[in-house]
């Protein structure tokens, strides 16, 4: 893990992209990074790595000294594991994700990804939770992408048949309530939009017009 000194994100152009899952922040937040040849870090993937590495070692996942272990021991690497997308992992990062232990030895991780963007890139693309109001409350520009849950559950649902997983759309439904009342009610961290944030409501929108959408927000916000 890299634990360069600290410094602040905002010395770096940085966009922060939050909402909650499935409502397309991923796809959006990677194409934005593409389109402004910026570095791109999915926040949530540090917390599925960390996820995966204590499902693989046969860690509970109640055992805070092991998670932040696992924490200090990944790196971009860990990011790449086509098994972060299964279920059963996105579901593990739910539940060690509220824990202040570990939130704390990711968020350096974070800050430094912002104010260091690897490859020498202009910028970085953060999306997550808390990116505008935590990890990253100096950044250039904070979208708060968002959808109907109906909208974010047929997604998600789409996405796990996609990928051969036999699972229900009620199911997903239930899961996507249970995440969604985690993530805002977490004492460390809730996911909220930030006070200066731009709404992106994607609900009737596809990848396109969202990233399109995206893409105007940025360009006003960072014009001379």
């Amino acid at each position: 893990m890299n634990n360069a000194p600290d410094s602040r994100p905002e010395d770096q152009l940085v966009i922060a992209v939050d909402g909650p899952v499935a409502a397309g922040k991923g796809t959006l937040g990677r194409r934005l990074a593409a389109h402004l040849g910026f570095a791109y870090l999915d926040t949530g993937g540090l917390y599925r790595a960390v996820a995966l590495r204590m499902l693989r070692d046969g860690q509970a996942l109640d055992d805070v000294p092991a998670m932040v272990a696992q924490a200090q021991a990944i790196s971009l690497a860990d990011l790449d594991d086509p098994a972060l997308r299964e279920e059963r992992v996105g579901e593990a990062a739910s539940v060690i994700s509220p824990e202040p232990a570990l939130r704390a030895a990711l968020l350096l991780y974070q800050r430094n990804f912002a104010a260091h963007p690897p490859h020498g890139a202009a910028g970085a693309v953060l999306d997550g939770r808390d990116i505008g109001t935590v990890v990253c409350p100096g950044a250039a520009v904070k979208l708060f992408v968002t959808a109907s849950a109906e909208a974010r559950a047929k997604r998600r649902h789409a996405e796990l048949l996609g990928r051969g997983e036999d699972v229900s759309l009620a199911t997903v439904q239930a899961d996507l309530a249970n995440r969604d009342a985690r993530d805002m009610e977490r004492s460390t961290s809730p996911l909220a939009a930030a006070a200066d944030a731009h709404l992106l409501d994607t609900t009737k929108m596809d990848i396109e017009a969202a990233v399109q959408a995206a893409r105007k927000i940025v360009a006003a916000c960072t014009k001379d």
